[in-house]
């Protein structure tokens, strides 16, 4: 546990202890315990991965109106806490803002970044921001700043459910997903991850959920021109979770980005890119960035 602004982050670090590190920033909602490649596959890479639960979520401590920008905040804290003064950053779904918080605002800290299936901002100019997302996330990301109380509401219950039956939030999500989505959480141990996941993200209610989605639907607290380090930005093609249209937007952004957007795979193929995208970010950084989409 680290102890920073009289709150506690809960961490995890995981793979080889001296080998070069990332820090995973999971989804919404999510934890520490997310899913993550297996410890010989951390191994043969050197890569100390490290991860944390967000404020709220799991053994993390509520911070009330946190916006994305205070993940580079927690980061700094728990790599000044580890002896950790350069590493990289991927944010996977949710986790992806706050990534990028860590890139514009740590500049002399992260040495690359990476960002899979994320989002966009909210006033994200000339993006259809719900344009092909689930009717679920809609309601739910819709209701920043019209009905907070009913998204409330909404995120309490299904968080209780999950408590009783972890199992039940991935079905309910099931249930939206494509094929390609469908296929990614047919797979025993990346099911049981995610189910871990939630579980441990849920334990003590359903604060860290409603306070991400509140962050992630106000101002950030940066901008994307602000982040000059390499970028790796990833999408599957079918995700209709966060559809592949918030991270082409990213792409246009961000100048040193490297877009890739992968045909028959969905928001949940981030798990199955992850290690490509750990081997990518303890490579050099004298690479320039190779822009692709290979999505269209």
């Amino acid at each position: 546990m680290v102890h920073t602004g009289g709150r506690v982050l809960t961490v995890n670090s995981a793979g080889a202890e001296r080998g070069q590190p990332v820090f995973l920033l999971h989804g919404t909602p999510g934890s520490r315990s997310g899913p993550r490649p297996r410890p010989s596959v951390l191994y043969r890479l050197g890569v100390r991965l490290i991860s944390y639960d967000r404020p709220g979520y799991g053994g993390s401590s509520r911070s009330p109106g946190r916006i994305v920008a205070d993940a580079a905040t927690d980061v700094a804290a728990i790599a000044a806490h580890l002896g950790i003064q350069e590493f990289s950053v991927v944010g996977r779904s949710g986790g992806g803002p706050h990534a990028l918080a860590c890139a514009a605002l740590l500049p002399e800290r992260v040495r690359r970044a990476a960002v899979l299936v994320g989002l966009a901002p909210s006033d994200a100019a000339g993006l259809d921001w719900f344009g092909g997302m689930t009717d679920a996330n809609v309601r739910d990301f819709g209701s920043v700043g019209n009905d907070d109380v009913l998204l409330v509401q909404e995120l309490r219950q299904r968080a209780a459910r999950a408590v009783d039956d972890p199992a039940s939030l991935l079905e309910f999500l099931i249930a939206q997903m494509t094929e390609p989505d469908r296929k990614a959480v047919a797979d025993v141990p990346i099911r049981r991850q995610l189910i871990d996941a939630y579980a441990e993200a849920l334990r003590e209610g359903p604060d860290g959920w409603i306070d991400d989605v509140l962050a992630l639907r106000s101002e950030w607290g940066f901008t994307l021109t602000e982040i000059k380090m390499p970028i790796r930005l990833w999408h599957g093609a079918d995700d209709n979770f966060t559809p592949a249209s918030h991270t082409r937007w990213l792409a246009s952004q961000i100048q040193t980005s490297e877009l890739q957007v992968q045909r028959r795979t969905a928001h949940f193929g981030a798990v199955a890119v992850l290690p490509e995208m750990l081997a990518w970010l303890i490579r050099p950084s004298d690479e320039p960035p190779i822009r692709s989409d290979a999505g269209r």
